[in-house]
């Protein structure tokens, strides 16, 4: 609250009275209290960012089966993603061909380039979450019966691609962040990031060479 204080009545000079001084003070105490109120407002209706977190799909916790027991994956259901450096990613299908540079194709992180591979080697699954997703918008099934239904889809759909990120060393960080975004978006079940192998090198160097690495390499 402000309070006004007044001074006294001084005589001047020819015994004629001055004139009244006046001094303001603010209170600026109650303030106080409504900016306890405002934090706390804030407090209770602010809500908090949640943190953001990525599927993974985990093979069963079970010892019976022994990895010299379990049948190999076709290799026509690999894919290896190679990530390269200036945000370029090269990937083969199946097996690599060591002769033929055009092998290992050139793709982006656009929509239009690892997404639609992915997209497109993953129907199998996306048609059944594209109708989970449908049943979700349409309030059939709740958001927690969407997870689980569509991780149980990821873990039993048999012949689906297997996926291989390799990183190389002038990949950056955001390429492996994008490129794992794009798993999750195209709901790719089995994927690993691992280190690249000399295969990979060659391939790049061949594609690079324009098929002269597989020459030099003959002689």
């Amino acid at each position: 609250m402000a309070e006004v204080q007044t001074g006294d009545h001084d005589k001047g000079k020819g015994g004629k009275p001055q004139r009244k001084k006046l001094s303001t003070r603010v209170d600026f105490t109650p303030m106080v209290d409504m900016n306890m109120l405002l934090i706390t407002f804030f407090m209770f209706c602010t809500t908090l960012s949640k943190p953001q977190t990525m599927e993974i799909a985990m093979p069963p916790k079970t010892d019976e089966i022994k990895d010299d027991k379990q049948p190999p994956a076709p290799a026509d259901l690999f894919v290896t993603l190679i990530l390269d450096g200036e945000n370029r990613a090269y990937y083969f299908e199946g097996k690599p061909n060591y002769e033929d540079p055009e092998s290992l194709k050139d793709t982006d992180y656009s929509p239009s380039g690892i997404r639609e591979l992915l997209l497109r080697r993953n129907i199998a699954i996306n048609r059944q979450i594209d109708v989970l997703k449908q049943k979700l918008f349409n309030k059939e099934i709740t958001q927690e019966e969407y997870k689980t239904e569509s991780s149980r889809i990821k873990k039993e759909t048999k012949d689906t691609p297997i996926v291989m990120i390799k990183p190389t060393e002038k990949a950056t960080y955001k390429n492996l962040v994008d490129a794992l975004d794009e798993m999750q978006i195209s709901n790719i079940a089995r994927y690993s990031v691992i280190d690249t192998t000399s295969v990979e090198k060659f391939l790049l160097a061949n594609k690079f060479t324009g098929g002269h690495a597989a020459a030099n390499s003959k002689k």
